[in-house]
């Protein structure tokens, strides 16, 4: 499956491309994360999404000075995070129908994000009950903060 995991159930790895359609919902041109990287159970994780010029929402954002949305910006820590939820939730046998993005709270954009930036999600939990987990993230090109914000979601089981 593309992913590392020990027996202990301590460390999950990573999760390629193909990993990442069988934990999320989403799918092209909506997927904003290509690899997951540097996991670390449900306490945090690394995602990265390799920003090209041929996406869809360059057309009108903006025409002649390409900016990739802030808006994706965050689905990406969404997704990311929704991810490493899914994988853990797994891991314990409970089968998850759907990750719900449930808030946005202490967003800010720091600097464009143009085609040919690889954006890294840095990803960690700071708390979880029961169903809803929140996270805090950060969205970096090259080390540089571009955006962060801390999320909250749901799990809404089978």
């Amino acid at each position: 499956m593309g992913e590392a995991a020990d027996t202990a159930g301590t460390e999950l790895g990573t999760a390629d491309i193909q990993t990442l359609l069988e934990l999320l919902p989403h799918r092209y041109p909506f997927l904003m994360v290509d690899r997951i990287v540097e996991i670390d159970r449900d306490e945090s994780c690394v995602g990265i999404k390799n920003v090209t010029a041929n996406e869809p929402q360059f057309t009108g954002h903006f025409p002649g000075l390409p900016v990739f949305p802030g808006v994706l910006l965050i689905e990406g820590m969404a997704q990311t995070a929704g991810a490493i939820c899914c994988r853990h939730i797994r891991t314990d046998e409970l089968r998850t129908k759907q990750v719900f993005f449930m808030t946005i709270d202490k967003c800010k954009f720091r600097k464009p994000v143009v085609p040919g930036d690889q954006v890294r999600f840095h990803m960690r939990k700071l708390n979880q009950r029961r169903t809803m987990w929140w996270f805090r993230g950060e969205a970096r090109v090259d080390g540089t903060l571009v955006a962060e914000a801390e999320i909250g979601a749901m799990l809404v089981t089978e």
